[in-house]
């Protein structure tokens, strides 16, 4: 299982609906292939609690380690990914929800005091919960609040729901200085790493070239380089290799491709070098993770 998202990277699974857009859903990392999802946002609200386990969660501008009972905030449309720490499962459970809710309608006084200034603040990717001061424990029994009241469902719950976000927002607005608007040089950054990764997502199956992708953003080679390193944390050489071995997996999975093919649909022109980099990736040849992945659906057993 991967996240379904378009060329831009958004994903498109629903958060609820029209009429109440609020989803509660229960995830385990090993669900997904190699334990980690990838790059992606949406315009949604994301809290997230950590059941068990451990997880490093990544923003484009700052990651978090996470551990049981910790909360997350994602913002509207931060990008963000996710993985295992030290190969080990981690279950979390998240609460994701169009800020409507908590504002009701685009030009309201509540937006604009309280909402605007943290949504569109994009310095503001996501804060983590620990419980280290007095006001997190707040936040996570409402957190836990909401998940009772959306599996159980008892007359009301939908307004119980809104009033504990609109609780748990009071206390961001209490607790967080936030920028009541980014700096151009920052949307103008924001933008073209969703442009690079949305170049990636178009082309990483045939041959990339930085020069193609700066100018696509409009910058030179280096400062294209430089810009996404220091917000992705990653070099875009490394996290091309890593995305083209992310899309290879579920062509594993298919037994009619042989190893030479999958690495010809991945980007890879040399079905060697894919094996090599698939290892230091991995840390298993493409085959010896197709007889795992072929092993565990045998038995029934989740997968990778």
């Amino acid at each position: 299982m991967q996240i379904v998202t378009d060329p831009f990277q958004k994903e498109l699974k629903e958060h609820g609906n029209y009429q109440f857009p609020l989803l509660v859903s229960r995830e385990r990392l090993s669900r997904y292939e190699s334990g980690s999802f990838l790059w992606h946002w949406h315009p949604e609200i994301e809290l997230t609690l950590i059941e068990s386990g451990e997880m490093s969660y990544h923003f484009s501008n700052y990651s978090f380690h996470l551990r049981q009972d910790d909360i997350l905030f994602g913002n509207a449309n931060a990008l963000h990914a996710g993985e295992m720490l030290h190969s080990s499962d981690c279950s979390y459970i998240s609460v994701t929800f169009d800020p409507k809710l908590i504002y009701g309608y685009d030009k309201s006084l509540i937006y604009q005091k309280y909402v605007r200034p943290l949504v569109s603040d994009v310095s503001l990717s996501g804060m983590h919960f620990d419980g280290s001061l007095p006001w997190h424990r707040d936040l996570y029994w409402l957190v836990r609040d909401i998940i009772r009241l959306y599996d159980e469902k008892p007359p009301l719950y939908e307004i119980d729901i809104v009033l504990r976000l609109q609780r748990f927002w009071k206390n961001l607005c209490l607790h967080t200085s936030a920028k009541d608007s980014a700096s151009s040089g920052d949307l103008q950054n924001n933008q073209r790493i969703r442009m690079i990764l949305e170049y990636i997502a178009e082309h990483y199956a045939s041959r990339i070239y930085l020069e193609d992708i700066a100018s696509y953003i409009g910058l030179c080679k280096s400062e294209c380089c430089r810009l996404f390193k220091r917000c992705m944390k990653i070099s875009l050489f490394e996290f091309l290799l890593e995305y083209r071995i992310e899309k290879s997996l579920i062509l594993l999975a298919d037994p009619e491709l042989n190893i030479t093919e999958i690495a010809e649909r991945s980007g890879f022109n040399d079905s060697n070098y894919y094996s090599k980099a698939f290892r230091k990736v991995k840390g298993c040849s493409p085959s010896g993770y197709r007889k795992r992945l072929s092993g565990a659906v045998h038995s029934g057993r989740p997968g990778f």
